[in-house]
C-alpha cells in the first residue's frame, strides 16, 4: 500500500500503522480513510497530502 505525505508538515500516513489515535485502524489503505480526517500534527485536510 502507498504511503502519503503532508505537503504542509512532512507527517507520513502509512497505511500499515493507521492513525488508531484519531479512528483509522492499521490497515486501512488512503482512499478508505475518511474525507474528514486531518493531520494529526498539523490538521491539514486530505487534500493536503501527496503519494509518496
Amino acid at each position: 500500500m502507498d504511503k502519503y505525505v503532508c505537503d504542509l508538515c512532512g507527517y507520513i500516513y502509512d497505511p500499515a500503522a493507521g492513525d488508531p489515535e484519531n479512528g483509522v485502524a492499521p490497515g486501512t489503505p488512503w482512499d478508505k480513510v475518511p474525507a474528514d480526517w486531518v493531520c494529526p500534527l498539523c490538521g491539514a485536510g486530505k487534500d493536503q497530502f501527496s503519494k509518496q
